[in-house]
């Protein structure tokens, strides 16, 4: 089977939030076929959307997998659900939100799923953890790296670095 490489975005404002990226890191780890290959840090960032809300926690992940998108992304669902997601009003609160930001460097628009993710260059809290794990990776549908779209789009919803280690890796 082969490797697929993906990226998935964290973020959580509700409840204990480094213990709800913890438990959603642990348990992606366990799905099937899958292992966590880096983590950016993780920032402390004002709400996107909806602002009347608690600051958020995001980070991202690099995983590898040899489930197919549909499988993965029936697997994050179930891991939100797990963790007591509950879908409110869009951008709002959430105790954990699991989006897949790249799955390898495809482009795909299907109903439920539109692969690269497409919020990411509008939201610092995507590109600069993205850009701390993976500053060269090419965005497929803009054909530039990370890291220059990230020094052309970032738009301050980022607070601060939080100093926090996770022993998972």
């Amino acid at each position: 089977m082969t490797d697929n490489i993906v990226y998935i975005g964290i973020g959580t404002n509700q409840g204990d939030k480094l213990k709800n990226i913890n438990t959603a890191i642990s348990l992606i780890d366990k799905i099937p076929s899958t292992g966590l290959l880096s983590q950016s840090s993780i920032y402390e960032t004002k709400p996107y959307g909806y602002l009347e809300q608690d600051n958020f926690l995001n980070l991202v992940i690099k995983i590898k997998t040899s489930l197919v998108l549909k499988y993965l992304l029936k697997e994050l669902q179930s891991i939100e659900q797990k963790l007591g997601r509950i879908k409110t009003i869009k951008w709002g609160p959430r105790i954990i939100d699991l989006d897949i930001l790249f799955y390898n460097d495809e482009i795909i628009s299907e109903e439920d799923i539109k692969i690269p993710h497409p919020g990411i260059i509008e939201r610092d809290f995507v590109l600069v953890p993205l850009k701390e794990i993976e500053p060269d990776f090419i965005h497929p549908a803009l054909n530039e790296k990370i890291a220059d779209i990230c020094n052309t789009f970032l738009s301050k919803q980022i607070i601060c670095k939080i100093e926090y280690t996770n022993h998972n890796i």
